[in-house]
């Protein structure tokens, strides 16, 4: 059996604190616009989709909270994210 050599295309580079913060928060932003997409498609839901939301619902919301633990760690002060909107983030 022969195997493929894998090749890195790009260098992976690291990302400087502030970097890691704006991606942080970011993810944090993009994942509270999932959880209310989810509940509210829960809302709306019949047959096997329900349970399709509950599921979605719960592994939104234990990626949250893991997202915010990892803000309160790095120490970002997250009192402000109700009100943040990213432009470049969209909700699928």
């Amino acid at each position: 059996m022969k195997f493929e050599q894998y090749s890195r295309e790009t260098t992976i580079t690291e990302k400087n604190q502030k970097d890691y913060e704006k991606d942080l928060v970011r993810s944090i932003i993009l994942t509270r616009n999932n959880l209310e997409v989810a509940n509210r498609n829960y809302e709306y839901a019949e047959g096997e989709l329900i349970d399709y939301y509950l599921y979605k619902i719960k592994a939104e919301k234990a990626k949250y909270n893991y997202l915010l633990r990892k803000a309160k760690q790095n120490g970002i002060i997250l009192d402000f994210i109700k009100d943040l909107e990213i432009e470049d983030t969209k909700v699928v």
